[in-house]
Formats: structure tokens, sequence, C-alpha cells
């Protein structure tokens, strides 16, 4: 029997796009986009780990290909291969498929080196959410290459989703409004004290430093971050105001500060942690400071959502997103009052669309930087995100609280004065 056989036996209808094998076969339609598995080492991949984890196995190894569009850019094939429907075999279908195959073709191999333990196993690095572990999987994603990032992400190293004035501003422009609307809702003036928790590669503290007279505190479990933000910190020449640590932020020194800016950092505390993190904030803020939560969320608060295994292996590992509701009930059961809350999910698939044009852009230039296997892992997590937040997969959410002092007063005007 054929692969394209063996495939064509599990597809309900037709497949969306054309699928060829390296034994000569195929199935589907011609298409703009071929699915083309080239070695059998793919197919023992996409027998041995069912689902997207197989899949991706082999696409990252190069032993599967989408032709048609670029690996920085795969976009359009997965909006294709979102449609083809599979099914499970019936035991009779399986136990067939397993002698065509043949025990030589399901022994596993090794999987590309960019894949992390999977979960159960990730207990010799800490339980999860542990310091340990917690640097472990900062590390694994942060910590890949400063000049891959900067290709990717451009002059902003702004690794979180920009908002956008208009459709067709440049990312640049974008992530500049992103700064500035936080700045905005924190009430930022000068003289004040922000505290910015993942500051990443210091994007936040250097726009309300420069542009709102602050003095700032940035602290990121990344080491490579760290590093490159306290060297833009000293080139900006606002070394007298802001101050890059390199550390866990549940070690951030100092209280009363005025604001406290987490951009993209909830998604890795974890949910178990939700009221030790909003405890710990309302600690470090004064009566009446602010806090800007941004993060990614699902669209469901009662559902209990499993991050799929090529995010948690390959792009963010222990991982864990939850609903907007759930965020905000962990901040005001914290103390925290909500007073504003938005959803920007269409402004992140913008800014995932932006990332992989700069992928694809710079595609050579990243793949000496990284290697090609990790540059796939990228083009392929930041287009599927993209697909996700437009669908409504997910969502990101900007959550405004303040610390309320004895006298009841949260020093907000009556109206928000942050939408100019």
């Amino acid at each position: 029997m054929t692969i394209a056989a063996m495939v064509s036996k599990l597809t309900v209808d037709s497949p969306p796009l054309r699928f060829e094998a390296y034994d000569g076969s195929g199935l589907g339609p011609q298409s703009p986009i071929t699915m083309r598995l080239k070695t059998e080492r793919g197919l023992r991949f996409l027998a041995t780990a069912p689902g997207d984890l197989g899949m991706v196995r082999a696409y990252v190894s190069g032993d599967l290909d989408l032709e048609g569009v670029h690996p920085g850019d795969p976009y359009e094939a997965l909006m294709l291969l979102g449609q083809w429907r599979l099914r499970p075999p019936t035991p009779v279908e399986l136990a067939a498929l397993i002698k065509e195959l043949g025990w030589r073709r399901l022994v596993p191999p090794e999987p590309p080196r960019q894949e992390t333990l999977p979960r159960w196993r990730r207990i010799a690095e800490g339980l999860r959410h542990s310091r340990e572990r917690d640097a472990e999987s900062i590390g694994h994603h942060y910590d890949v290459s400063n000049a891959f990032y900067e290709k990717v992400l451009g002059p902003s190293m702004a690794y979180t989703c920009a908002v956008f004035p208009k459709p067709d501003s440049s990312l640049e422009e974008a992530q500049e409004e992103k700064f500035d609307l936080i700045a905005r809702k924190l009430g930022l003036r000068a003289g004040m004290r922000l505290l910015d928790l993942g500051c990443g590669w210091g994007g936040m503290v250097r726009h309300a430093a420069t542009h709102y007279g602050v003095s700032a505190l940035g602290i990121t479990l990344s080491a490579a971050q760290a590093e490159w933000a306290a060297a833009a910190v000293e080139a900006d020449g606002l070394s007298d105001r802001v101050q890059i640590t390199h550390g866990d932020y549940r070690d951030t020194p100092g209280t009363d500060y005025d604001a406290v800016s987490s951009i993209g950092l909830l998604e890795h505390v974890g949910l178990r942690n939700y009221p030790a993190y909003f405890s710990f904030i309302v600690d470090k803020l004064r009566d009446g400071g602010r806090l800007l939560n941004h993060c990614i969320t699902r669209p469901t608060n009662t559902e209990r959502v499993t991050t799929g295994a090529f995010i948690d292996r390959y792009v963010f590992p222990d991982g864990e997103l939850t609903g907007a509701g759930r965020i905000i009930t962990a901040a005001q059961d914290a103390g925290l009052e909500v007073r504003h809350v938005e959803n920007l999910r269409e402004h992140y698939a913008l800014t995932l669309a932006a990332w992989c044009s700069n992928l694809v852009r710079h595609w050579d230039d990243c793949v000496a930087d990284v290697g090609a296997a990790t540059a796939r892992v990228w083009g392929l997590y930041m287009a599927g995100s993209r697909r996700g937040f437009e669908i409504n997969d997910v969502q990101l959410h900007q959550v405004l609280a303040v610390k309320v002092g004895p006298s009841g007063d949260a020093g907000f005007p009556l109206r928000p004065t942050w939408l100019s």
C-alpha cells in the first residue's frame, strides 16, 4: 500500500491541498501549496507521534516540506491544513496499518534538539513553576539569540502584542503606541517610580523614562535579555534613571512603587500562583499605585485548556493561559480594584504577521544565527498563533487595576484619559 493510500484511508472527504510522498504516491487536488513527505524518517515521525507533534517533528527536521509558502511564514498553508479532517483508525484498520508499515517504521526517531521534554519528564528541573524550572523554561525561549530577535522583532525589540493606531501602521509605530498606551493607562508622570516585571529587552522602561521622566526598574529572568537591555539603557543615556536586573520577579527589591507594568509575564507564572503573584504586586505598590497587566488569554474561564504539544515542547514550556475573568478575579481577591479591561486580539494577529514578514525578509541571516530548524519553529509558531488570534482561539487582554488606599480614593478621573 502506498503512503498516500494510507493517508487517504484516514482522511474525511478530501484533503484541501496536495499531498505527495517520497514513494511517488500523491493525494488531493493540484494546488499552489503541496505538503511533501520527503523521507522515511518523516513517515516514522508521523506514525509514532500522531497529531501535531509528529508533523512538527517532521517539519522542523526538514523531512516534511510545505512547498508554495516560505518557511518563515507558512500562514497560508496552515489555513488549509486547518481544514484537513482526519479520523482515528478503527482497531482493524490500525492492525492493517501496523502490518503495512512494519515494526521498523514504528520505532520513534530521536526528536529534534529544539524539543524539550514532555511535562511529566521535566520534574528533574523542579516542580512546575518552581524557580529552577521557570529559569529553565525562560532560557529555552528567550535566550535563543539576541541577534535573531533583533531581526524578527525589529528596532523596538518588543516581543509582545503591539497596538496599531491604524491598520497600515508600521510595526515600530504600533510598538511605540503599545508602550505609550500602557504609560497613559498607568498615569505616569515625571518623578514617579515604575516597576516593570518581565521587562524583556527593556522597551517599556526605556520608553517611560524617555517620554515620561520616570525612574524605572526592569527585571527579567532571561540573562540574554538583561544583558541586551542594560546595554540599550546605557546607550540611551538613561543609566541614572533606569536599572535592569537579571532575576526572578519574586526577588524584586523595593516597595511603594507608583506603578507596575507586567507585559507578557503572567503566561509564565502558572494559574495556581495567581494569588501569590497579585499579592506580591499589591505589596510593591503604594496606596493609589496602578498595575497594568498585559497578557495572552483564553476566550473561556471555566474550561481547562491544555497547551498543545507543539507550543509546550518547542515554544513556551510550562506556559499556562486562562480567561480574562479569572485574571480579574485573582486581582480583585488580592485587594486590587480593576478599573479597565481591553481585548487586543486583532492587534496581536497584525503583530505576528509583521514578525513573520521580518523573518521572511531576514531568513538567510536568521538561519545563520540559529539554524534552519529553529527558524522553522519560529515561523510555524508565529504563523499558527496569528491564525489563533484571528479565529478567537486566543485573546490578549490588558487589565488596569489600582491599590486603593484607606480613603477609598482611586485617583482616577471620571472618564478615561488614555484614549487620545
